[in-house]
């Protein structure tokens, strides 16, 4: 039976796939964007003109707007992917991070509770919850230690979510979602920013022009990386435990809800990253230098063949250091491999191929060789 979806944070990677699973699987997707006055629907314009799809407009630092839209749409899920989600950024703009990412979901929950309290609601946990780890991998006991305005903002959306299930009995779980990335992230995203500098580097050398490095942070910082694809997946499931779990329990109780962590299971440095990133645009090189002075620079056989005119494609810049790193994460998803038969299906290695190729410019056969 075709249920009713509301998915916030549509023009970003994860709500942007999770309403393209949730059209495939027979539903109505409500899509929720706020206005703004430039365009920024690259990430679902192709979903528009769907006879199931349709693009709403709310805030979450609105109560109102999200109000309104829960009581017109009563929605069968609510499903929210909408915050200020860059960590970096976060302590640049903590209010506006902790205003999106903990009072927004008590303004969910509440629009929830008052207009349509069946409704399952799905918040957007993370692994910077976990931040200064205290033993590895995180599992859904580890305790919360965040080292960022967006993990303390995470944290408080969390005990929201909690307060809210067992105070009004609603279907309302926050899972911790590890890194995850894709061709539809934000370009200010480390990942991001090393595919699209890359492309950048492989398009100037392509043009026989000198370029300029692509500066990072910490690149020891090690992360357990996955698809976003995979993981929207991982979230309907959350959201539909009766239906996988059943046949683990002598009886299913309805109101038996857990939370999961989702994760490869697998954690790579921002270093290693990079070196897959340039393995997949044909641009061969080496590591040189410690700390600061640390940079991939290109093989010297290269300026002959390539007629290169600069040779650093990556750089350290400190500026890009946080005030508190977190500096390994890594997390254990056995118990939703387990009981909700949910395993990712793209690996690290695919997950860079494919953001290297979606954005290299030209293709890569000029830099590799023969």
């Amino acid at each position: 039976m075709a249920k009713k979806v509301l998915v916030t944070g549509l023009s970003g990677q994860d709500g942007s796939y999770m309403a393209e699973l949730c059209l495939k699987l027979g539903h109505q997707v409500f899509g929720m964007v706020r206005r703004t006055s430039t365009n920024n629907s690259i990430n679902y314009k192709h979903l528009i003109g769907h006879p199931n799809f349709k693009v709403v407009y709310g805030d979450l630092i609105d109560g109102f707007s999200i109000d309104s839209l829960v009581r017109e749409i009563q929605p069968d899920y609510f499903i929210n992917f909408a915050a200020q989600s860059f960590v970096g950024c976060s302590w640049e703009i903590p209010e506006e991070t902790f205003l999106a990412g903990a009072v927004g979901v008590l303004k969910c929950l509440e629009a929830i509770r008052k207009n349509a309290p069946a409704c399952r609601f799905y918040n957007a946990g993370s692994s910077e919850q976990f931040g200064d780890v205290l033993y590895s991998p995180q599992d859904i006991k580890h305790p919360f230690r965040p080292r960022s305005p967006y993990g303390a903002a995470k944290v408080a959306a969390h005990s929201l979510v909690k307060v809210y299930r067992e105070s009004y009995n609603l279907y309302a779980i926050q899972g911790i979602l590890f890194n995850h990335e894709s061709e539809r992230r934000g370009e200010e995203f480390v990942t991001r920013k090393i595919t699209k500098g890359i492309s950048r580097v492989v398009q100037a050398i392509q043009n026989g022009e000198p370029f300029e490095p692509v500066y990072l942070g910490n690149m020891d910082a090690k992360r357990d990386w996955s698809h976003s694809e995979d993981f929207v997946e991982g979230v309907w499931r959350m959201l539909n435990q009766e239906l996988y779990m059943a046949d683990k329990y002598n009886e299913y109780l309805p109101r038996f809800i857990k939370e999961y962590v989702l994760s490869s299971n697998e954690t790579h440095s921002v270093r290693e990253f990079v070196d897959k990133a340039c393995i997949y645009a044909g641009l061969e090189g080496s590591w040189v230098g410690s700390g600061v002075e640390e940079k991939f620079v290109l093989n010297n056989y290269l300026y002959d063949t390539c007629d290169i005119k600069s040779n650093t494609v990556v750089a350290v810049d400190p500026k890009f250091f946080r005030p508190a790193e977190v500096e390994l994460l890594l997390g254990d998803s056995t118990p939703a491999r387990q009981e909700l038969g949910w395993e990712p299906k793209i690996s690290f290695d695919n997950l860079v191929k494919r953001m290297v190729e979606a954005d290299l410019p030209y293709g890569k056969e000029k830099t590799q060789t023969k």
